[in-house]
């Protein structure tokens, strides 16, 4: 098809309407794709999501700007989101195998108590602790805190102590 060609071009010298004319081919693309994916790559921001949602762009892109073959490129982008998606299936399946892929949340304050080594062991700062906690409770006095959790998606939960109660140990 001799049209295709002139539209969409060839190799890596293309003409500017030839890489808007597969910007726009490969943009719905990779909406089919994203939306065959799950709304959990786009949705909860883990390390693991960010994976799918960084490469399938770094590979889409090759065909936009003919560093690789157009359909080529499109089957790996559509690889990629089938392995994501198998893995989302595995890890709602199996909670050893999303503690493996996505990691575990990680206690940081309990009952105004720093746990040092945890945060030594998720590299967070008291300053980045600090921020947290005084953007929930307006005060960066950990005192005040019942639990800090550093989330699976790096976000940090502060739960605010209540007057006179204690975190039990057994909670988390």
């Amino acid at each position: 098809m001799e049209w295709t060609r002139w539209l969409f071009g060839e190799g890596t010298d293309l003409e500017i309407w030839q890489m808007a004319a597969r910007a726009v081919v490969m943009f719905f693309v990779a909406l089919l794709l994203i939306r065959a994916s799950g709304r959990r790559s786009f949705g909860q921001h883990t390390p693991f999501d960010a994976c799918v949602t960084v490469l399938l762009g770094a590979v889409l892109s090759r065909a936009v700007v003919g560093a690789s073959p157009f359909w080529a490129t499109v089957a790996a982008g559509a690889a990629l989101v089938l392995v994501h998606r198998a893995l989302s299936i595995a890890t709602s399946l199996w909670p050893r195998f999303e503690n493996v892929v996505s990691g575990r949340e990680v206690v940081i304050i309990r009952s105004g108590h720093l746990d040092r080594q945890a945060m030594l062991d998720a590299l967070l700062s008291e300053r980045n602790l600090r921020e947290a906690v005084r953007q929930k409770l307006g005060s960066s006095d950990f005192s005040g805190v019942a639990l800090a959790i550093l989330e699976r998606d790096g976000k940090i939960t502060v739960i605010e102590a209540k007057a006179g109660t204690q975190v039990q140990a057994d909670t988390l």
